[in-house]
């Protein structure tokens, strides 16, 4: 017999009580209970990066979690930073610099590097590689991710391209 949990958490802003199964992971969850399938289940190890998201302003990895733990919590995924606005000229950067092809990691992606961007400043290419390194993508070789991502953070702090 599987044990329940009542939680209650804000997710994208929104309220949100369920009974949760006590092992059910935070990726299922989203996915299954709420309908917000930008996360996705990739290693379920915590090591490929499809799951980011934001758990109480920091980055995690959903799949590590359940959704047990998080009563009180407030978890923002990529749909609600689409929403939001935030990232809309990260995401038009990733199109305009072909940094997407499948797209399976891309909102894992998106994410990690809202979170750098929220730092500011221009971060070099070395750092932007370092801060997505837990983000694996197997379609594109990182370098047009890494050019929209440079291209959003010179365009936040009013710089041009080198």
């Amino acid at each position: 017999m599987s044990e329940s949990v009542d939680i209650r958490l804000t997710v994208n802003g929104q309220a949100v009580a369920r009974r949760v199964a006590a092992r059910q992971s935070l990726v299922d969850f989203l996915r299954e209970e709420l309908g917000l399938t930008g996360t996705r289940a990739g290693c379920e190890h915590g090591v490929c990066g499809a799951c980011t998201l934001r758990l109480d302003g920091a980055i995690v990895r959903a799949c590590l979690l359940f959704a047990a733990q998080l009563d009180g919590a407030s978890i923002e995924t990529i749909e609600g930073l689409s929403r939001s606005g935030e990232i809309a000229d990260l995401q038009a950067a990733f199109h305009q610099h072909n940094a997407l092809q499948c797209g399976f990691c891309t909102a894992g992606i998106l994410v990690a590097a809202a979170a750098l961007l929220r730092r500011g400043g221009v971060p070099s290419r070395a750092e932007i590689r370092d801060f997505l390194s837990g983000n694996y993508c197997r379609c594109t070789g990182y370098h047009a991710i890494i050019d929209a991502v440079e291209a959003t953070c010179r365009a936040r702090a009013g710089k041009s391209a080198p």
